[in-house]
């Protein structure tokens, strides 16, 4: 149907039998309202400038009209109101698209911007210049700051946690940055609580997760509430914030040749990490040759697996892997010296790879992705930190030498505003002081760096919300250096609390009950101080339980003396201090036989009534006779 035929909503109205559909939209003229704003704001303009002139105008009418009688007051008023709306209306016709009140007259040949009434002149021209001096040298100060990133390391105090006497291989803090964990080579995980502790500095939990295995990576979620531990064990383990398990990785089957039909790893774990949107999800990398995501949720199977592998197809095992600041892809170092990062979500072939990122058979100790995800770190083993454009991976943007590197879990990362680099570098024995080195990130200059301690420096990391950085050490130190100034929180909560003072055990003496009325044989004599009661009670056996001394002799009342711990031990002490002889049994039977006789009391009561009487016979002469022969001419039987 074409449009011209269509009825208009008058006709239509008409039909119907009413006039319209409803009422109409009410339209305004912004124009219109715009102007009578303007005009409502000059004309209040007019009335602040009209109160603020009044006051010393009238001061200066008084003073001279005790001389000379000038025009009136009303006539001077009316002539500046004249004068000023005037001057209002240029103002207004000049820059028409000001809205609010105009500025005052005196604002337009003064610098500086006064609320009241003006000041004498002599002030104005002493003052003037100070005042803008110091306000040019605060800002000039402020852009110092902010041009210098060296300002901004918060390295003016610092404490020291004793985690204890082996290599704090792993560092982890909370997102909140109100608890920090440290993992060890001596088995320990050691939770420290920055609220909770005082200038003693101690940890308030301390647990070995993973039995006997060397802690090589600890890491919180992004919410905080679980912690990854990795170790040197083929199972990585999550504990909540008290360290109760809440997960572990299941074992894969190391007689199966593709790692990817495993459910799990077969080998040492080298490093672990949480997804950064992702609360559940976390990685970690093996010896088997493979990097795996996983679920908390699901502990009986991994969620994908990443297998790198060299130039010629062959499996590559990487020592430390990483997720990019969105979550989007996963870089993994090798010990081919690679850097091979895929897409999260496509696991077969990877999406960057550079092949000779470092020297083949060093083991890529850190990988760390910048806060604006173009810019990846590398902490090699061959003593170099390299920086890197992922757009352009085929060479590194700077390069850094000469940073010593003794352990596989060396650590680099970015400060919070992404303008340095740091990383730790370590030494041997006795033989310099480890030192946490800083790069400015664009000309790769080295700008700063600390002195920790005289061994190595293996982990670091930049909070960047306490704006406070933590350091391990190979001595078995955890160190948090802040400036009181530019951090926040963390540290400057314990070192501000007084040790807690020990509570010594002491005896409680007995209550003293007073009874005023009680018989002299009855009452008790008037406590002085507890010091003496105390004394007093030492001295009693009884109330001061004082144990019983040793049984002297062959012991008493079940007790054993103390030449012997035990019975048998007791027995044996008194077979040996026997001193009758008992070589010959006969004689030593024959020696009861007397008093046996004289006195029976075991077999011949007994048989008193049925016993007959032994009948012996008698000796002859021949018998006196062949015992007196020689024993050889005695005859054999």
């Amino acid at each position: 149907m074409d449009e011209e035929k269509l009825p208009s909503d008058g006709d239509i109205g008409a039909v119907m039998g009413f006039s319209g559909f409803g009422k109409k939209a009410r339209t305004f003229d912004l124009e219109a309202i715009f102007e009578q704003t303007r005009r409502t704001a000059i004309e209040r303009s007019q009335r602040v400038l009209e109160d603020r002139q009044k006051g010393p105008q009238m001061e200066e009418e008084g003073e001279s009209s005790k001389s000379v009688k000038g025009p009136s007051q009303r006539d001077k008023t009316a002539a500046r109101n004249q004068q000023s709306g005037s001057s209002s209306s240029d103002s207004s016709d000049s820059d028409s698209e000001l809205v609010g009140p105009p500025v005052p007259p005196q604002h337009g040949a003064q610098e500086d911007e006064l609320v009241g009434p003006p000041l004498p002149p002599d002030y104005r021209d002493n003052t003037a210049n100070s005042d803008d001096d110091d306000d040019d040298e605060a800002d000039a100060q402020d852009d110092d700051d902010d041009d210098n990133p060296v300002k901004k390391i918060p390295d003016t105090h610092e404490i020291i946690l004793q985690h204890g006497t082996k290599t704090v291989s792993a560092l982890a803090l909370d997102p909140s940055g109100a608890r920090l964990v440290t993992g060890g080579y001596d088995y320990d995980v050691r939770f420290w609580d920055f609220a909770g502790m005082d200038q003693a500095l101690q940890a308030f939990r301390t647990l070995q997760p993973c039995e006997c295995h060397q802690i090589k990576s600890v890491q919180y979620s992004i919410t905080g509430d679980v912690l990854l531990v990795v170790s040197g064990n083929a199972q990585a383990k999550v504990l909540d914030r008290d360290g109760f398990n809440v997960m572990e990785c299941i074992k894969g089957d190391q007689y199966i040749v593709d790692m990817a039909n495993t459910k799990g790893h077969t080998a040492m774990l080298n490093c672990g990490c949480w997804h950064p949107k992702i609360k559940e999800e976390f990685m970690t990398c093996s010896n088997d040759g493979t990097v795996r995501t996983w679920d908390v949720k699901s502990e009986k199977q991994h969620k994908s697996v990443f297998k790198p592998r060299s130039q010629q197809g062959k499996k590559v095992v990487p020592t430390c892997c990483t997720y990019s600041r969105d979550g989007k892809l996963i870089a993994a170092g090798c010990q081919d010296g690679t850097i091979q990062i895929w897409d999260r979500n496509m696991s077969v072939h990877t999406k960057f790879h550079c092949r000779q990122a470092h020297t083949p058979g060093s083991d890529t100790s850190c990988l760390c992705f910048s806060y604006d995800g173009v810019t990846v770190a590398s902490r090699g083993g061959d003593d170099t930190l390299k920086i890197w454009d992922i757009r352009n991976f085929r060479k590194p943007v700077n390069e850094a030498n000469r940073l010593t590197n003794y352990f596989s879990m060396t650590d680099c990362c970015f400060s919070p505003d992404d303008r340095l680099v740091v990383t730790g570098t370590s030494v041997k024995k006795e033989e310099g002081n480890g030192k946490l080195v800083f790069f400015d990130r664009a000309s790769f200059q080295k700008v700063y760096e600390i002195e920790v301690t005289n061994a190595s420096v293996v982990r670091c990391l930049w909070h960047p919300k306490l704006n406070q950085i933590m350091v391990g050490t190979g001595n078995g130190l955890a160190k948090v250096y802040y400036d009181p100034v530019k951090s926040h929180r963390g540290a400057k909560l314990c070192v501000v609390k007084s040790k807690r003072k020990e509570k010594h055990a002491e005896t409680l003496t007995q209550d003293y009950i007073i009874t005023p009325h009680a018989l002299p044989m009855f009452r008790e004599a008037r406590q002085r101080s507890t010091r003496k009661q105390l004394e007093k009670d030492r001295l009693d056996p009884k109330k001061s339980h004082k144990p019983e001394p040793p049984v002297s002799g062959p012991g008493r009342g079940g007790r054993v003396a103390a030449h012997g711990g035990t019975l048998s031990s007791f027995i044996v002490k008194n077979i040996a201090l026997d001193k009758t002889d008992d070589s010959n049994p006969r004689e030593a039977i024959l020696r009861h036989a007397k008093e046996a006789s004289e006195n029976p009391y075991w077999i011949a009561p007994a048989y008193e009534q049925t016993q007959p009487e032994p009948v012996f016979a008698e000796e002859s002469e021949e018998d006196e006779e062949a015992d007196k022969e020689p024993e050889w001419k005695k005859r054999k039987i």
